[in-house]
């Protein structure tokens, strides 16, 4: 049994094991899992999926392989003999289905619950929770409707990603959030966000979103992640003037539009759509991050005005000439990281490809997935 220490925060962390071992399953189902994007736990620059036949089929998805797991009884005892004034709360894939069952009355100063990777089909129970909960974790479970959430009104995060939630509602109240998840559900509108002033970052990848939306309120937001949905068209953003970075990965966009207000814009993801060109970049000065990988683009003509450029990934396109990339890069002293791989400049001369990029861009440190180290006058790729 837990002890209470005095003066400490304390933190209830049960997983899947310590599921098993306070309540032996009375069934050998598989647990449940979904693999793709966590929007949450972003890997740096590009996760690597599980399921990559997901990037080039838009109707893809996973749900025929979910397996239901197994859960905890309604009169469960899992939180019972943890100490009332617990602070934070993991209950990680510990085959929990009823959240009134966890009997969370008891806890007195909970900030933060996270109930990922359960079988929790109903938002309920969490009201006793309202003077302290500041972030709610609901991701990975069997959720189609929000509701319940309406006296958390602390709430500053909330993660419902991986359910199987179609219409985003009834968070009116819920004024104070910064933060919100929603990848991987079956929502088709942005909406019902109005009220939600305050939110910096906005998550609905893995959607079946057709159109940019009903932002106009969110004029704090600063994070805005639209990969892998049906958009055709960039629009609906111009209210948006503190956004920094804008993921629009993975839909159907055949040119770059609607971008010019973005003042603020520091990071722009939109690989894996359409593009034939780069017009349509010229205003967004600040651009520091700028992914164009895996779309139809011959040439890079369209970034003299981005001096600030730092990154730019352009693999898998259909770039061939040379002159033209150090024509584009060559005065962008802040560049450090250039992709190509995959276009014919690199097909074409393989071996030769490395030397030539570092020859006519000399401030860049990284080319693809090698890094370049200038020592004694030579080039060295480690």
């Amino acid at each position: 049994m837990p002890s209470e220490k005095e003066n400490t925060p304390l933190h209830i962390s049960i997983d899947k094991d310590d599921a098993a071992r306070h309540d032996s399953p009375k069934s050998g189902g598989t647990p449940r899992s979904s693999t793709g994007w966590d929007g949450k736990l972003r890997v740096e620059k590009k996760a690597e999926l599980a399921n990559p036949e997901a990037l080039s089929d838009p109707e893809y998805s996973d749900e025929e392989q979910v397996l239901p797991g197994e859960t905890l009884e309604a009169d469960e005892d899992l939180l019972d003999d943890y100490p009332s004034d617990t602070e934070e709360i993991d209950c990680v894939h510990a085959r929990v289905s009823s959240i009134p069952a966890l009997r969370l009355e008891r806890f007195k100063a909970v900030t933060r619950l996270c109930l990922r990777q359960n079988s929790i089909t109903e938002i309920e129970g969490f009201s006793c929770l309202a003077a302290t909960l500041k972030e709610l974790d609901l991701y990975d479970n069997l959720i189609a409707h929000i509701r319940g959430l309406g006296d958390l009104t602390n709430l500053t995060s909330l993660d419902l990603s991986f359910n199987k939630i179609k219409h985003i509602k009834k968070l009116d109240p819920l004024v104070n959030l910064t933060d919100i998840y929603f990848v991987q559900n079956k929502i088709s509108t942005i909406e019902n966000l109005d009220s939600l002033t305050k939110l910096r970052n906005l998550e609905l990848g893995a959607n079946r979103i057709r159109e940019i939306q009903n932002l106009d309120n969110l004029t704090g937001l600063e994070e805005l992640w639209l990969g892998k949905n049906k958009i055709t068209e960039i629009k609906g953003l111009d209210a948006l003037k503190n956004l920094k970075i804008l993921s629009i990965q993975s839909n159907r966009i055949r040119q770059i539009s609607g971008l010019d207000s973005l003042t603020s814009l520091e990071e722009l993801y939109i690989s894996h759509n359409a593009l034939s060109s780069l017009s349509g970049l010229e205003n967004v000065r600040g651009l520091r991050v700028l992914d164009v990988s895996s779309n139809q683009i011959p040439n890079i003509t369209g970034l003299k005005n981005l001096d600030n450029l730092e990154e730019f990934w352009a693999s898998y396109n259909q770039i061939s000439d040379f002159a033209e990339v150090e024509s584009e890069l060559k005065d962008k002293e802040k560049l450090t990281t250039v992709y190509f791989e995959g276009n014919p400049l690199q097909l074409k001369s393989p071996a030769l490809y490395r030397n030539k990029v570092r020859l006519m861009l000399p401030q860049v440190m990284q080319i693809d997935a090698s890094k370049l180290s200038l020592i004694h006058n030579m080039i060295i790729l480690y």
